[in-house]
């Protein structure tokens, strides 16, 4: 009996790739991933700054979320100021990384979510952000903020 070709034994170099994806799938990126996430991070940070957004606070993700390695939270001060954020960085990462990043919230400008891969970005307007405390969630428990500014 012959047989099928998903019977057959796979070579050893397919199993290799298919460990390194499934690796891949579960967030563990080797130290390549932390290279690209840490550029990310840093065209997150300097486009939020020279955009003036306001109280810029990074959170190291790594080892807590397989979701991201970093998460950026800041203020807009008003629903325009919160969506022109959103637009610019979008942008920046697009002309920088060739890559598009998703985005949520930004047609209501109170709370928006920009998912850049490795980076997670909430912009707020500061009422909105007093009230959910989203990085409060995240940090060590009596750990101080991490000012990007």
């Amino acid at each position: 009996m012959a047989q099928q070709p998903e019977d057959r034994p796979l070579p050893s170099e397919t199993h290799a790739a298919a460990a390194s994806a499934a690796s891949a799938r579960k967030g563990d990126t080797g130290s390549a991933g932390y290279e690209t996430s840490d550029a990310t991070l840093d065209i997150i940070r300097t486009t939020l700054d020279a955009e003036k957004a306001e109280d810029i606070v990074q959170i190291d993700l790594r080892g807590k979320s397989a979701v991201a390695d970093h998460m950026i939270v800041c203020s807009g001060r008003s629903t325009r100021q919160v969506t022109a954020l959103a637009e610019k960085l979008s942008e920046k990462l697009k002309d920088r990384l060739g890559r598009s990043a998703r985005t949520e919230g930004k047609s209501q400008g109170d709370w928006v979510l920009l998912d850049a891969g490795d980076v997670i970005v909430h912009i707020f307007r500061p009422e909105v952000r007093d009230f959910y405390q989203l990085e409060k969630m995240w940090q060590d428990p009596g750990a101080e903020a991490v000012r990007a500014n």
